[in-house]
């Protein structure tokens, strides 16, 4: 099995803080997301996180005007210089000091960044050049005796706009320009968030955060005085800088917001439109017209504040970001409709679980909901909020469209995923909370886990009755797993040290006690259901042969999740005993490996074949500084000199806005996960929950960042079977145009080029199908069958596409149907590919017939009111 994984998207966070943009063509948007970037296809919607990531949470992210480079800035102003179109980071930069605000010129050439109370603007690197040091300062600007906020660039690139929390704005020239002293605008009596040029460059608008927008012109009394020379130019674009520069500008326009109670927290402007759209800290956004400031209309969407907000170059969409809710909101302003609305969990996921076909994954998090995310889009399609408590557990049935979820409000719900309710709702007899969940293969029955009486308890879905409660662990009851061959089995795991097989609807009613050495975490059933793999709090994972109840093997991997030390630990990450145990376990679909993730940063793949145990690889699911435990060692640069660590310090009394200062929180009041109550809260990085994409193209983590995506990337690997030096791309055209198609397409397959395969592939005439099927030998077959399935999605040959998935299932059936283990994730991926074209068809046989219907009623009226005229 290949172990190539790589890290793919993130679904479970659309936003986290900092800054959102537009890309130059206005179709996609740029969100931050912890220390990674996602980008968000609004037109084909999509979405992907780039692989790259910063040393701790972004704080400000700029693209350049040809979208070719993309500079993201973390909290401490460490930026990575990227190519956006290929997503490769070129190059690693500090700006020593944290940046607020980051922008490109409009030509693209300079780089404006916020430097405390300086601005620096640097030369714009190549980004097709790998050079030593490819930032160039090109000027540092002072004048601002507080924080520079924002950076604003006139149209043409020959000045900017900077403003502070000193309460003034400046404008700055980018070139030294003879006479020219930089121009401050005061007079507001808040902190001036930003400040625009209007198109054509004879207004400046500037914006405080206590409500207030200033419109500066030209001053006219000393106009005259000013201007007797005539200032020389080559062109418009020099007159525009010259005449911005030169110009006196004075107060025109006094406007306020008159909101009660709140404050500007964000702001944003379209030139071309004349349009101004501020955020407000009660979760309200309003559109004015400038310069007449008309209200265009006003808008609460948010119960938080607004952290960020964008406006496509066409002005037609509105983005708004709010950090404290994760939420993520495109806004067409003219239509007053959404073209996205996105939200992750508002606490830690907990849980997650694959559909059989892959599609899809549910999630569930401390906030009581359960989300199902499109791994195709990467968005989520559908929230439940019928739970009052934290999902513990989530499960799709193994057949229809059925999601089950068990919470800590003792109760355990099923919901329909065509029609998007909740059609059963289970409990107790007496009040328990349930902490994990199983469905048997059949769909029939849902059983629970208590943590309280530890008991199991068994529905059926069908009626919704309570069909017998098991008893017999003295600990809560902590893992469920029916048995996936149908042999009618039921395990359970529990802190009390046991694992119990229950024969739950034979006869005998068996019960058969597996003692281990430690409390149980976790378990999992092999595909095949011979093997039981079981993970203690001693760090060991226990395989157990269910037929004969005996124990096959053993892995101890208390150094393989061994994860950093946190920040509040007095002990070193090698001696801490915290984190060291597996609280998730899942195979692969054909049973030959075992994923295992943690409280830790890492989440390791072992090859449990023949009993062999060995450690295949280690993934790292964050490298964000900002999370506690990702680091092995702490930083010494962060004690002070009384001894104390810096990153436990509660730094909340220091924050600008009077809302992030208060403490809310009831003294002794504890909410569980994400408790604001303490002194500082930091999130760990860890994993709750890991599982494998039935069709084993992927695997998911519930982590501390989101849902985590790892996939394989066939595209870009290079692996070839078998290669000879006579094997070349040249060879197998040759090979191909002599028409020895066989031979043709086993060359291509052991070059393993997916575009050679294709054109090969594509090139067999349609009546030789069922004879190179016949002689193609065994090896290739999954291959071929995995590439035609994927063919089959992207391309529009439906018909030769079918024709081949049939003479090789008719060919080969036998040998696959007795191999079916090991070549499960294959048949899912074709499962998959013919049940979406099969929808597709149905869905466009409807519409032609219903359009046909249409068009046949239609002639027949026409047909009708013609003979009734000519009778009449």
């Amino acid at each position: 099995m290949k172990a190539n994984y790589k890290f793919s998207n993130i679904c479970g966070t659309v936003y986290r803080q900092g800054n959102i943009l537009f890309t130059s063509d206005g179709n996609s948007l740029l969100s931050p997301v912890g220390n990674r970037v996602s980008v968000f296809d609004l037109v084909n919607n999509k979405s992907f996180t780039f692989a790259f990531e910063n040393r701790k949470n972004i704080a400000a992210i700029a693209l350049s005007p040809d979208s070719n480079v993309l500079v993201s800035v973390d909290q401490d102003g460490r930026a990575l210089l990227v190519n956006f179109r290929r997503g490769v980071v070129l190059h690693h930069f500090n700006f020593k000091k944290p940046v607020k605000d980051i922008k490109f010129s409009p030509d693209g050439r300079y780089i404006a960044v916020t430097h405390a109370s300086h601005v620096q603007v640097w030369k714009t690197p190549n980004h097709l050049v790998r050079e030593f040091a490819p930032f160039t300062l090109h000027r540092t600007y002072t004048g601002h005796h507080d924080e520079v906020l924002s950076i604003q660039w006139s149209p043409d690139s020959k000045c900017f706009l900077t403003t502070s929390r000193d309460m003034t704005a400046r404008l700055f020239t980018l070139d030294p320009l003879e006479g020219f002293r930089p121009k401050t605008f005061a007079g507001h009596k808040d902190a001036v968030l930003a400040a625009y040029f209007s198109a054509d460059g004879t207004s400046i608008y500037t914006v405080s955060r206590d409500g207030a927008v200033f419109t500066w012109k030209e001053k006219e009394s000393e106009m005259n005085s000013d201007n007797d020379e005539p200032i020389p130019s080559t062109s418009s674009e020099n007159s525009l800088g010259n005449r911005i520069a030169n110009t006196r500008w004075g107060v025109h326009k006094r406007n306020y917001f008159n909101q009660p109670n709140t404050k500007v927290v964000c702001t944003t402007f379209h030139p071309a439109s004349n349009l101004l759209i501020v955020g407000f800290s009660t979760g309200i956004f309003g559109l004015w017209e400038m310069p007449a400031f008309s209200n265009i209309h006003t808008l609460s969407i948010s119960q938080e504040k607004i952290s960020s907000v964008a406006i496509n170059p066409s002005g037609e969409w509105l983005a708004f970001g709010a950090k404290k809710l994760g939420q993520l909101l495109v806004w067409e302003w003219q239509s007053e409709s959404y073209v996205l609305k996105q939200q992750g969990h508002y606490y830690d996921m907990n849980t997650l679980s694959y559909a059989p076909d892959g599609q899809t994954i549910a999630t569930g998090g401390d906030d009581g909901k359960v989300k199902v995310w499109s791994t195709h889009s990467g968005f989520c399609f559908v929230t439940f909020s019928e739970h009052s408590a934290p999902i513990s557990a989530v499960s799709f049935a193994k057949h229809g469209s059925v999601l089950f979820s068990a919470s800590l409000d003792g109760t355990v719900r099923a919901y329909d995923l065509i029609r998007y309710r909740n059609f059963r709702t289970f409990t107790s007899p007496s009040p328990v909370q349930f902490s994990c969940l199983a469905v048997d293969p059949s769909g029939e029955v849902v059983a629970a886990g208590s943590t309280d009486s530890f008991e199991v308890f068994l529905w059926s879905v069908q009626t919704g009755k309570l069909l017998d409660v098991l008893a017999g662990h003295e600990g809560p009851v902590c893992s469920l797993a029916f048995s996936p061959s149908g042999a009618n089995q039921l395990v359970s795991g529990s802190w009390d040290k046991t694992v119990r097989i229950w024969s739950v609807f034979g006869r005998s009613r068996a019960v058969e006690p597996l003692s281990l050495t430690s409390d149980v975490l976790a378990l999992a059933f092999r595909p095949d259901g011979n093997e039981l793999a079981v993970s203690t709090l001693d760090g060991q994972v226990t395989f157990f042969n269910i037929q004969e109840s005996k124990q096959t093997n053993v892995i101890d991997g208390r150094k393989d999740i061994s994860g950093g030390r946190k920040a509040d630990d007095r002990v070193s990450a090698a001696n801490s005993s915290s984190g060291k145990a597996f609280n998730s376990l899942a195979y692969t679909a054909d049973g030959g490996c075992l994923i295992a993730g943690g409280n830790s940063k890492y989440v390791v793949l072992y090859d449990v074949r023949e009993g062999e145990g060995v450690m295949v690889k280690k993934f790292q699911i964050s490298e964000n500084l900002s999370l506690d435990g990702t680091e092995e060692f702490l930083d010494s640069r962060n004690v002070n000199d009384a001894g104390i660590n810096t990153d436990l310090l509660d730094m909340r009394g220091d924050e600008s806005d009077l809302e992030d200062r208060m403490d809310l929180s009831l003294p002794g009041a504890s909410r569980g996960a994400g408790d604001m109550s303490i002194r500082r809260y930091r999130q760990e990085a860890r994993t709750k929950c890991v599982r494998f994409s039935p069709t084993g193209r992927a695997w998911a983590a519930a982590s501390t960042e989101g849902l985590l995506i790892f996939s394989l990337d066939d595209s870009v690997t290079f692996d070839p079977f078998d290669l000879s030096i006579d094997l070349t791309p040249q060879s197998v055209l040759e090979v191909l145009a002599a028409r020895e198609y066989l031979k043709a397409l086993v060359m291509a397959f052991r070059l393993n080029e997916k575009p050679l395969i294709q054109r090969v592939y594509e090139a067999i005439p349609s009546g030789d199908i069922r004879l190179v099927t016949r002689q193609l030998p065994f090896l290739y077959v999954p291959l071929l069958l995995r590439f035609v399935a994927e063919h089959l999605e992207s391309t529009p040959h439906l018909e030769f596409d079918l024709v081949w998935i049939n003479t090789l299932l008719m060919s080969h059936g036998r040998v696959l149907k007795d191999k079916s283990g090991e070549y499960a994730s294959v048949f899912r991926v074709v499962q998959k590919a013919l049940s979406d074209s099969e929808q597709s068809i149905s869905k466009l046989c409807d519409d032609n017939s219903s359009a046909l219907t249409y068009y046949i009623d239609q002639s027949r009226r026409a047909h009708n009111t013609d003979v009734e005229m000519l009778t009449a």
